[in-house]
């Protein structure tokens, strides 16, 4: 009796086992997978409108005539900058001269030439010189520069130096001595992009970067009284000239000449001077002007743009130097 309890126990041990096994173990939680992220294509930044597609009307010659932006701007370089410069400091000239035309193309007519939007004259808008004058100058390199130009000019291809979003007055001039200085220390605006910076050129980078001018009291006189016929220049010229005030960029910034206050850029001009960068001081019966640099001062200097792209800076990086707060971008 004993030995069939023993065999029915063990029997129904072994189906309970069975029974167990046969309903499998209890499955594990599922890990969720977490979705992929969409891949979301590339930003390329906006091409901006070619130069051969936006249409200037330029006053050359004396004859209003229709050209592109990049037969525009192939003028300017072949005039406003030596083709001999370095190829950065040449594209940092196009994207300049572009942006400064395209800036004065969004404000009102030009009273100089209400039909045009651009001329030759270097007083109004920017220097134009034509292939064959060019090459005159040039000579055996004239393809070799015109090739270059072109080359600047299209790597720049609707490039334009902004600020908020707007193409900016981008002047630029010759060389400083060392600085550059405030727009509103030239013309009656301040702007916040045209501000003092440093810049690299020297005397023994820049032809005739120190000059000399020389002007006899009846010659200074004729000149002045010309500008401001109410001055007082009687009496020895080595009272003329009072109250010299300059920048900490070196410029002068105001002078009282014969009872009249001017600014520094203003003599410069009446007297020709290459830069108002100046000191003054009579010799016998004449006024003697030591000038340093060429040009007005504010904005690029194209030698120190030519400096800066010798020592490995591009022509952005080179704008936004002259140019605070201001960038490079495509514009359309």
């Amino acid at each position: 009796m004993k030995h069939d309890i023993r065999i029915l126990t063990l029997v129904f041990l072994l189906l309970w086992t069975l029974a167990w096994v046969g309903a499998g173990q209890p499955a594990e939680a599922a890990v969720p997978v977490p979705e992929a992220e969409p891949i979301s294509p590339a930003v390329e930044e906006p091409s901006g409108t070619p130069d051969s597609e936006r249409i200037l009307r330029v006053l050359h010659g004396g004859a209003v005539e229709e050209m592109t932006m990049r037969d525009y701007l192939q003028g300017v370089l072949r005039a406003e900058m030596p083709a001999s410069f370095e190829l950065e400091a040449l594209k940092a000239q196009a994207i300049a001269a572009r942006t400064y035309t395209l800036h004065k193309m969004k404000g009102d007519a030009i009273a100089n030439h209400p039909d045009a939007d651009a001329c030759d004259d270097i007083n109004c808008c920017k220097a134009f010189k034509t292939a064959s004058d060019a090459a005159a100058d040039w000579g055996g390199m004239a393809l070799y520069y015109e090739e270059k130009l072109a080359r600047a000019i299209a790597e720049t291809d609707g490039k334009v130096i902004l600020y908020d979003g707007e193409p900016i007055l981008a002047v630029f001039f010759s060389s400083s001595g060392g600085y550059t200085q405030n727009a509103g220390a030239v013309w009656q605006t301040d702007l916040p992009y045209l501000q003092s910076v440093s810049s690299p050129e020297d005397e023994t980078l820049v032809p005739n970067y120190y000059s000399v001018a020389r002007f006899s009291a009846d010659e200074f006189r004729a000149l002045f009284l010309r500008a401001h016929p109410e001055a007082d220049l009687s009496g020895a010229a080595d009272g003329w000239i009072q109250d010299v005030t300059r920048s900490d960029a070196g410029y002068v910034t105001t002078l009282r000449v014969g009872g009249v206050t001017v600014r520094g850029n203003e003599l410069r001009t009446i007297l020709s001077l290459r830069s108002p960068s100046f000191t003054v001081r009579s010799e016998g019966s004449s006024l003697v002007f030591h000038v340093t640099g060429y040009g007005h001062g504010v904005g690029m200097s194209q030698y120190g743009a030519n400096v800066l792209a010798l020592q490995g800076t591009d022509a952005a990086a080179i704008l936004e130097h002259y140019f605070p707060g201001a960038r490079v971008r495509a514009y359309s």
